[in-house]
């Protein structure tokens, strides 16, 4: 047994695990970091470049104030690594009453946030690669942009270790186990001992939480980059910003303007639209029936964008039945926080949920607004029979339209 006697061991340094071992390490804590493969790897979440950032969120008003102050912590991480965060402005397509564009719409309105509603003929205008049909409109805000993936993950595995943070890389866990008075963890090479345990495990959490495991779904899901046709100027921001649309059947693709070389394309994906996937053995090849579909689809209301192929990523998304995430304090041990189910729109809260699993961990709660995030929501579960949850959290936050 390592008995160096640790305040908080974090499993999994992803996105959220290492921020939150970065606000630790920041907060006076010696922390022990544990996570199964290399530093900034792709076998998990978080990777692929970029992902979208915006604030008026269409999944739920109750995120908005999350998202203010994730702003600013990422305002912060640009200062210390500049490219981390790019504003480029933000488009939300669709019918108007398409989720997308009226749950934009709501949370903008409810928070006050500033945005234009664009009619066809002005998205036409302002956006010449864009062809959408008429009856289409779009909120565009002007904070939207992306973040970059792996960049804010090493950002953070960084932070920690000047810190004085331990981070073990290559070392995968094998159990852990919460005695009331702390925790151990035991690894394949060896055991520690913590006061406190953070759990952000990504699509491995049904194996350190089983008894989440019915409510946790991990499915494979596609990036893809192309090369427009006829040059790729117009697909760099402000002429093409970051954008989400929503067909007339609900289904949505996202994307992100050029930046860097031109030989780097334009990146572009379906949103929830994986298959089931068991991580242990994830197909990361790109099939050419795959790329034939986003050709397909994308080239009916962005023509010149699937010029050529270039590239393309497998993630993986986990997710709850509501699409929620589960931000908890274990309900039968107090000194565990669990951090899961982020996928498809956690990443740009990244920098505020590390500060709010480093509050769960040292006071037992927070000021940010998470009840939306209680585990008790969840419909099934093997805890307390059938029941989760923890009694700190408050359950006034409205629930909203659902991607």
């Amino acid at each position: 047994m390592n008995s160096k006697g640790w305040d908080v061991i974090v499993l999994g340094l992803g996105a959220m695990g290492s921020s939150a071992a970065a606000h630790l390490a920041a907060r006076g804590q010696r922390v022990l970091g544990l996570e199964q493969f290399t530093p900034v790897h792709d076998r998990g979440s978080s990777h692929g470049e970029t992902r979208l950032i915006r604030q008026a969120y269409f999944e739920d008003p109750a995120y908005v104030p999350l998202l203010l102050r994730s702003y600013e912590l990422w305002e912060d991480l640009e200062l210390e690594h500049p490219g981390t965060l790019t504003i480029t402005g933000g488009l939300m397509i669709g019918a108007a009453e398409s989720i997308v564009v009226s749950g934009s719409i709501r949370s903008a309105e409810e928070w006050s946030l500033p945005f234009e509603v664009l009619d066809t003929s002005e998205l036409r205008r302002r956006f010449l690669v864009l062809a959408p049909s008429e009856g289409t409109i779009a909120l565009y805000e002007r904070r939207a942009g992306f973040v970059r993936a792996e960049q804010t993950v090493r950002a953070h595995i960084e932070r920690a270790a000047v810190r004085g943070a331990e981070l073990h890389f290559r070392e995968k866990v094998q159990s852990w186990r919460a005695s009331g008075s702390g925790v151990e963890v035991r690894t394949a090479d060896d055991a520690y001992a913590a006061d406190r345990l953070v759990i952000a495990p990504g699509a491995w959490a049904s194996q350190l939480l089983p008894e989440f495991a019915s409510n946790l779904t991990v499915e494979r899901q596609l990036l893809f980059w192309f090369q427009p046709t006829g040059g790729i100027e117009l697909y760099r921001p402000p002429q093409f910003p970051v954008f989400v649309w929503e067909d007339e059947t609900g289904m949505q693709i996202y994307g992100f303007p050029a930046y860097g070389r031109d030989e780097d394309g334009v990146k572009i994906a379906f949103f929830r639209n994986g298959v089931p996937t068991d991580p242990e053995h994830l197909d990361r090849q790109i099939h050419p029936d795959e790329i034939a579909r986003i050709t397909s689809y994308v080239a009916q209301r962005m023509p010149t964008l699937p010029g050529r192929f270039l590239r393309g990523a497998a993630c993986m998304y986990t997710t709850t039945p509501d699409e929620h995430f589960v931000l908890t304090i274990h309900p039968q041990h107090p000194e565990v926080v669990i951090a899961a189910g982020f996928s498809g729109h956690g990443f740009k809260f990244v920098p505020v949920m590390g500060e709010i699993i480093c509050d769960l961990v040292l006071d037992g709660a927070t000021r940010h607004p998470i009840s939306l995030f209680d585990a008790n929501r969840l419909p099934t579960n093997s805890i307390n029979g059938g029941v989760l949850g923890h009694p700190h959290f408050d359950r006034r936050l409205p629930r909203g339209p659902r991607t």
